[in-house]
Formats: C-alpha cells, structure tokens, sequence
C-alpha cells in the first residue's frame, strides 16, 4: 500500500477526532481533552509516516 493512504487515512482519522472534539466540549470536557490528545497523535503520525 503506498505510503500516502495510510497519511490520508490519519489525517480523515484526525478529522474525525476534531468533529468529536466539537462536539463533546461543552457536555464532557474530559472526554475532548482525550480526544485532542489522540488527534495530535494521528496528524503527529501522518507527518511522521510522510517523513
């Protein structure tokens, strides 16, 4: 598989975070903190695997 799926496939990964993101920060806010924390280890890899 070439390199740039797996890049667009954590970057719809984070994208899919962020929305959860959005919409979980008034109500849970814990929740979103993990959240944010996943997101930047999905786009951080994205970056990385295109490295």
């Amino acid at each position: 598989m070439p390199k740039e799926y797996v890049v667009i496939g954590l970057l719809a990964l984070a994208g899919f975070l962020i929305g959860g993101v959005y919409s979980t920060w008034k109500t849970a806010r814990g929740l979103a903190i993990v959240l944010v924390v996943l997101t930047l280890v999905a786009v951080g890899g994205a970056v990385a695997w295109l490295v």
